[in-house]
């Protein structure tokens, strides 16, 4: 199978240490963010290692020839029909939760040996669940997301310019659009077809959801309120003064699916000095920023909801675990965690005077511990920062995994 792509090392330098090894190797992510693409990467990246002879064996669950490929019973025979006399087989099955009970297959195959499995699916709920259960120890998951902004770079042949970046917030990072013409038209009729095709297949279809309606208008609202304090009980609320009923279990359950699609994460509040999660008022930030701005527009007025998205998703990319901090009435934007480490970030627009700078730095400043903090934001004249805490132009930022 021949077909062209742009290497995404930072997923293939993640993958490679478990190539040829008793491990399945699942890539997890929205759809239209590329994991299919990774798999032809690993392909060409296999044939090229000095390893015995593996024999290429790819599933599509998206491409109609596999439709009678429906549960585990019918993949175990295609494979093992496909495997006959081979001595090896490197397994590639892409969209793999639309096999009913998948997670059998892979156990079988993996307790019989000479398979090499590669897996992508578009639903976390389904993927961590059924496996955990029925391969725990036996699998690593790899998340996929759209275009870090130094891939963004990359695919469309740009120097790190001010405008490159006004591209980059303005229509996200899903690789596709390297094929579009950038402009507005094209590239948010584009982008709302993807948020249509994740809603309809990855939600409704996948959740037997009835109430469509209701679930567009969720979307809508979380769009509009990206970084902001949410509970489900503040959502039921305003709809229902929009004449419109729903409980907050439905709004939680509704929330759930929505971000089982990787559409949206959630972020949790912590205490900074106690490290304890808040049960309620969460936040929520979308995956790709272009995918928000295809729902509610892209306006200049959300330009710090658009910026702490953008942070938010930079530093999943470069493997932390995130919160929103809490130092009782004192909030920090950001706090990563990672293999033991920490760093806080605040994320601004601008900082015009003294009273937004001492608003920006105080936060961090009473923070006692000596973990890297950061204070990011859009100004052109970008000062050192305060008592080691740095400011950084958010392009500069995010162009490093940190």
């Amino acid at each position: 199978m021949i077909k062209k792509y742009i290497k995404r090392t930072n997923y293939l330098e993640r993958i490679r240490p478990f190539m040829n090894k008793d491990v399945i190797k699942v890539l997890t992510g929205q759809r239209r963010v590329g994991k299919s693409y990774l798999l032809f990467q690993l392909m060409d990246e296999l044939a090229s290692m000095d390893v015995k002879k593996s024999d290429i064996l790819y599933i599509n669950k998206e491409l109609h020839e596999f439709d009678a490929i429906k549960d585990y019973r019918n993949l175990l025979r295609y494979i093992k029909q496909a495997a006959k006399g081979k001595k090896k087989i490197t397994l590639f099955i892409d969209e793999i939760q639309g096999i009913s009970q998948f997670e059998k297959a892979l156990r079988d195959l993996q307790a019989s040996g000479g398979y090499d499995i590669y897996c992508t699916g578009s639903n976390a709920d389904l993927l961590s669940g059924e496996l955990a259960t029925y391969l725990s120890g036996r699998y690593v998951e790899v998340e996929v997301y759209s275009l870090s902004y130094p891939e963004f770079l990359i695919f469309h042949k740009l120097e790190n310019t001010e405008d490159s970046f006004l591209k980059y917030i303005k229509y996200g990072g899903l690789p596709y659009l390297i094929n579009l013409e950038m402009n507005d038209e094209v590239v948010y009729d584009y982008l709302k077809s993807v948020n249509n095709t994740i809603l309809f297949k990855d939600v409704v279809a996948r959740y037997n959801i009835r109430n469509v309606a209701f679930l567009e208008r969720l979307v809508a609202y979380v769009a509009d309120n990206v970084g902001s304090l949410v509970s489900a009980k503040k959502i039921s609320d305003f709809l229902k003064s929009q004449k419109t009923k729903i409980s907050p279990n439905v709004v939680l359950n509704y929330l759930s699916f929505l971000s089982n699609a990787f559409l949206i994460f959630k972020v949790r509040r912590s205490e900074i000095a106690g490290k304890r999660l808040f049960e309620i008022n969460d936040k929520y930030y979308f995956q790709d920023c272009g995918l928000r701005h295809a729902l509610v527009g892209y306006r200049l007025s959300d330009i710090n909801k658009v910026l702490e998205n953008i942070v938010y998703m930079h530093l999943r990319v470069s493997g932390y675990t995130v919160t929103v901090g809490q130092m009782g009435a004192r909030e920090i934007d950001f706090v990563g965690e990672k293999k033991g480490e920490r760093l806080y970030v605040q994320v601004a627009y601008l900082i015009p005077d003294k009273k937004t700078w001492d608003r920006e730095f105080g936060n961090l400043l009473q923070i006692s511990d000596n973990y890297p903090k950061f204070v990011v934001s859009m100004d052109r004249m970008i000062e050192g920062g305060e008592k080691g805490i740095k400011h950084m132009h958010i392009a500069q930022f995010i162009r490093t995994l940190l």
